[in-house]
């Protein structure tokens, strides 16, 4: 068969799972995720994106090349709100063209995978069509047991699955499959704020975030004018990484580095970090209200460093009254890298870059402070004519971020 003869049209079939189990609102949850999908695949020859018993499908246009649909599929995958994306082809209702289809649909999936053995699983979502899930099965398999007798029948745990779905007025047949990130589709789920640094860590808690539908607005305070912006650079490069996938909006890019130096001139040596963070958590709150956003999101493990007690996380959180929402909580170093490493972000984040987490860092910080000392120490600086200069000085920069809508 030659490659670009298929004579069937193209399609990709999005699947979903927690969003299957919404109620009255389950609508909402899909029309986000479509509008999404539309605006993050502008760039590929889609004729339309349309809900069809419990799935996206995307048509593509007539002519489009395997290898076309299949880097689709490889953008869709990392999708929030996406648990699985298949490859295939849109049918007749008629058993015939039906097992030619799926012929085409199994090569398919050999031409990416190992497929030794396959089964199929048809679904029938509307009784009109007189052939029953049973009998398709039974038709279809004994068809491709034909066009393919070097691959057997394994009905438990196959290399390869053929989906048969057949709707009100058509048939979508698909194998090749690729399992995606699941979640929530970004913009479902309100907005927040995450600090964001060039290391590993937060670009991390604002994915894991984002997959729980929030769109992720980001505050990367630079150490500049005391260091080198190389930070500021790497950061975007970590946003474009991001923006792939519609995680995030906006970041706002903070000079913090004057600031840090006065806090560094006057305050205990043990308590700089708090007295930084404190600063930062207040800046990005501001930030946060202007936006519109509900919580700050930190990249922030239970112990990791010693700004990372349960005492030090106490006393920077008092510094505001929003929520602060930390999804690495309870993760390890090498459960983080194995996660940055899946986003992509991970080689970014190696770079070594100066910034202002290791600004006029003290020999010995304090690991359990309390909060009546640093706000003692605090009080001898105008924090809240900082807050109003470190704002008015955030410099904001776009991306692509389909539910993110802001006039400014």
């Amino acid at each position: 068969m030659d490659e670009n003869s298929a004579p069937f049209q193209r399609i990709c079939l999005i699947h979903y799972h927690e969003i299957g189990l919404k109620g009255h609102n389950r609508a909402v949850f899909e029309m986000r995720l479509l509008r999404n999908l539309e605006a993050l695949f502008c760039d590929f020859p889609i004729v339309t994106i349309h809900r069809i018993s419990g799935r996206l499908c995307i048509f593509l246009k007539e002519g489009t090349d395997y290898a076309t649909a299949l880097a689709l599929v490889e953008r869709a995958r990392v999708v929030p709100g996406v648990a699985r994306v298949s490859c295939g082809y849109k049918c007749e209702r008629e058993i015939k063209t039906m097992g030619e289809a799926a012929i085409w649909a199994l090569r398919d999936a050999c031409d990416v995978s190992d497929v030794k053995t396959f089964k199929v699983s048809a679904r029938r979502n509307h009784t009109d069509f007189p052939t029953d899930s049973m009998e398709m099965n039974r038709v279809i398999g004994a068809v491709l047991c034909d066009a393919y007798p070097e691959l057997s029948v394994k009905m438990k745990e196959p290399d390869a699955t053929v989906g048969v779905e057949v709707v009100q007025n058509a048939c979508y047949v698909y194998a090749a499959s690729v399992t995606g990130i699941g979640g929530l589709p970004v913009g479902s789920s309100g907005r927040v704020v995450c600090l964001l640094s060039s290391g590993i860590d937060s670009p991390v808690a604002l994915w894991r975030i984002a997959r729980r539908g929030a769109e992720c607005v980001g505050v990367h305070f630079s150490g500049r004018p005391q260091t080198a912006d190389t930070s500021e650079y790497l950061v975007d490069d970590i946003a474009h990484v991001l923006e792939k996938s519609g995680c995030i909006a906006r970041v706002y890019v903070v000079p913090l580095g004057d600031y840090q130096r006065e806090i560094a001139l006057a305050a205990p040596p043990a308590l700089r970090i708090i007295l930084y963070r404190r600063l930062m958590f207040r800046v990005a709150e501001r930030l946060a209200r202007i936006e519109g956003a509900k919580a700050l999101v930190t990249g922030e493990s239970l112990g990791q460093v010693a700004s990372q007690t349960l005492d030090n996380i106490r006393a920077v959180e008092d510094a505001v009254s929003l929520p602060v929402f930390r999804p690495l909580i309870g993760t390890d170093k090498l459960e983080i890298i194995s996660m940055a490493q899946q986003l992509g972000t991970y080689d970014i984040s190696s770079i070594d870059a100066p910034d202002c987490c290791t600004l006029f860092m003290p020999r010995s910080p304090e690991t359990h402070a309390k909060i009546s000392d640093v706000e003692e120490a605090e009080s001898a600086f105008p924090i809240d004519t900082w807050v109003d200069e470190l704002v008015a000085s955030a410099e904001s920069h776009r991306y692509t971020c389909p539910s993110y809508k802001r006039s400014k």
